[in-house]
């Protein structure tokens, strides 16, 4: 039969270990708590001051430059537009020469379409196929000049009213190659 073991007492012993000497609350200890408190609240209080103080940045429309700026990057990095309105070149880069004046549409469905668009249409450049008005209004709600939404795969886009005016002023700015 296994014997068993039975727990066996410690014999070693108890140490204790002294208690770490309080804190002592002279002059010496009260004044670096103090001074870094106050230091935090005069910064904090500052901080909350200067952002009360700031100006409010001017609006991007106010300036047809900001506008501009605005439109520019909703059209080349939001919209990524070129991706179908700019024809490429043998590399497969977007023809800047040629900017938003066109293009075959460079994919096809998954499954077939008869009412698939095989061309996008010319966008950079005066006139714009639509007037501003029009081209706001499907930037805003994604309905065309014929009160129908754009077939796939134009994005149903729904900017602010800023926004869309904002690339309809960038896309006037360019100029259309004929």
């Amino acid at each position: 039969m296994p014997s068993k073991s039975l727990p066996r007492k410690s014999s070693a012993r108890k140490t204790t270990v002294p208690r770490c000497s309080r804190l002592r609350l002279g002059t010496r200890g009260v004044f670096p708590l103090v001074f870094a408190w106050l230091c935090s609240a005069v910064l904090l209080s500052s901080t909350l001051a200067f952002a009360q103080n700031q100006k409010p940045q001017p609006n991007s429309k106010a300036t047809s430059g900001g506008s501009l700026a605005r439109g520019k990057y909703i059209v080349e990095n939001v919209a990524i537009c070129a991706q179908c309105h700019t024809p490429r070149d043998y590399d497969g880069t977007p023809n800047r020469s040629h900017w938003l004046q066109g293009s075959s549409v460079p994919f096809n469905p998954v499954k077939p379409d008869p009412n698939w668009p095989l061309t996008a249409p010319r966008i950079g450049g005066v006139p714009l196929p639509a007037s501003d008005g029009d081209m706001v209004k499907l930037l805003t709600t994604g309905i065309w000049t014929n009160g129908e939404h754009l077939r796939p795969p134009m994005p149903q886009f729904r900017l602010s009213q800023e926004d869309a005016e904002a690339v309809v002023a960038y896309l006037k700015s360019l100029n259309a190659q004929q």
